[in-house]
């Protein structure tokens, strides 16, 4: 399923820093504050707030702002649905964790809002290690909508990561241990602009390369020359990559390397002159940043790309898009995770307003366990969860395509999402 590998894609960066970085620290939080009043037992039956959690590296090894736009997004959907009444009358309590980045930190905020605060479900979850995910299974509490960067959406029950599964989820990653992506994003840029050679950046390290070899794989299938880059990761020669791949006339770039990192290279191509139809991102850098990031690379700049399974936050012409838009215009800055958080919220929300009576993780859990595709009022793709016994050798994806122009940001590239689709080969990789 290619939506399980833009987890990959959007996160090989991150998790080739954790190979070196150290353990960070838990700051458990609160959000939307102030204790309740005293009341009457029948008082407080029907007016208590409905409780959810929202578990975020918000301090982590690869730094304080790479995990916090989901809680951000979903933060601001539930504090503009507590503006119009919330849920059936009842406001949305949400109580916030941050996990430290370690798989201790994780464990400890799983424990603190499962089973202390009794939270009914955990929200846009977004996390560097997510050790605590059997446990927030076991406890058969609905986590709704994560980011899956590692592989437990694809691997527990009662887990509903934001790009959806088919996996059996039970108990061990995807099929048999392996995870299967798409090569969509490849078919596009060979259909769409005529691609026909790729070059993969990445750096001398494992889960860097790892990635790195995926994509590889499926540029190939979809019949690329590829060239291949690997620089060193304390003290990489951007250069002498860039300058590798303007001799070869790469039409792509595709890489496997943290945000800092690809502005590097994006100034080495400039530097050395390469030129190259898209230098391709991935959703967690689709953000209204990028001038400032890329300050220094105007010509990379103008040939950066992203793909994924959302609708571009940029797209105010959809109403969907307008609503998220006017509840965060006080954020400084805007981007593609922060709509995925906003989608979770509204995710929960709707589960929420199906229960029949008391708002219970049963309830919620019947919701999401429905069969029916989601696409949160058309800010996503259909995102399904169905258990296959094997995986599908080929898949109907569709994708989300935007390019950023100075002056306007993050122009959408393809019309409507849902008519940009290939049925293409389904490639297996280890998570």
């Amino acid at each position: 399923m290619r939506r399980r590998a833009r987890a990959a894609e959007a996160l090989a960066a991150i998790l080739a820093l954790t190979a070196v970085a150290g353990c960070g620290s838990r700051l458990p939080e609160s959000d939307f504050g102030s204790g309740r009043s005293p009341r009457t037992p029948s008082a407080a039956a029907a007016a208590d707030p409905i409780r959810v959690g929202i578990l975020t590296s918000a301090t982590s090894p690869v730094g304080g702002a790479t995990f916090t736009d989901t809680r951000d997004g979903a933060q601001a959907y539930f504090r503009n649905l507590n503006a119009k009444g919330g849920i059936q009358g009842r406001r949305v309590e949400v109580h916030l964790c941050d996990d430290g980045g370690s798989g201790v930190g994780n464990n400890e905020c799983v424990h603190e809002l499962v089973d202390e605060q009794k939270v009914v479900a955990l929200v846009a979850t977004t996390t560097l290690d997510y050790a605590g995910a059997a446990r927030v299974s076991r406890a058969r509490v609905p986590d709704i909508g994560g980011q899956p960067i590692g592989a437990a959406y694809d691997t527990y029950p009662h887990l509903y990561g934001i790009y959806g599964s088919l996996a059996p989820r039970d108990g061990t990653p995807g099929w048999g241990g392996e995870l299967y992506g798409g090569t969509e994003v490849y078919r596009y840029f060979k259909k769409e602009k005529g691609a026909r050679t790729a070059a993969v950046v990445s750096y001398n390290q494992a889960a860097s390369a790892g990635y790195a070899r995926l994509v590889t794989r499926g540029l190939k299938a979809e019949g690329y020359q590829v060239i291949t880059e690997q620089v060193d990761f304390a003290l990489p020669n951007f250069r002498a990559a860039a300058a590798d791949l303007k001799d070869q006339g790469a039409d792509l770039v595709f890489d496997a390397i943290d945000a800092h990192g690809n502005a590097q290279l994006c100034e080495a191509m400039d530097q050395v002159g390469a030129r190259v139809t898209a230098k391709v991102t991935n959703v967690q850098n689709w953000t209204s940043s990028v001038a400032a990031d890329y300050q220094d690379a105007p010509h990379c700049r103008d040939s950066l790309w992203a793909t994924g399974a959302s609708r571009n936050y940029e797209d105010t012409g959809h109403p969907a898009v307008r609503a998220f838009r006017a509840a965060t215009k006080g954020l400084e800055t805007h981007s593609q995770w922060q709509l995925e958080g906003w989608a979770a919220a509204m995710w929960f929300t709707d589960a929420a307003r199906s229960c029949e009576g008391a708002v219970t993780r049963v309830c919620v859990g019947r919701f999401m366990e429905r069969g029916a595709p989601y696409t949160a009022d058309g800010l996503l793709l259909p995102v399904t969860y169905r258990a296959l016994d094997a995986p599908p050798k080929h898949r109907r994806t569709c994708l989300s395509v935007a390019r950023w122009t100075d002056g306007r940001g993050w122009v959408t590239q393809n019309g409507d999402m849902k008519e940009t689709c290939f049925d293409v080969p389904q490639l297996a990789y280890q998570p």
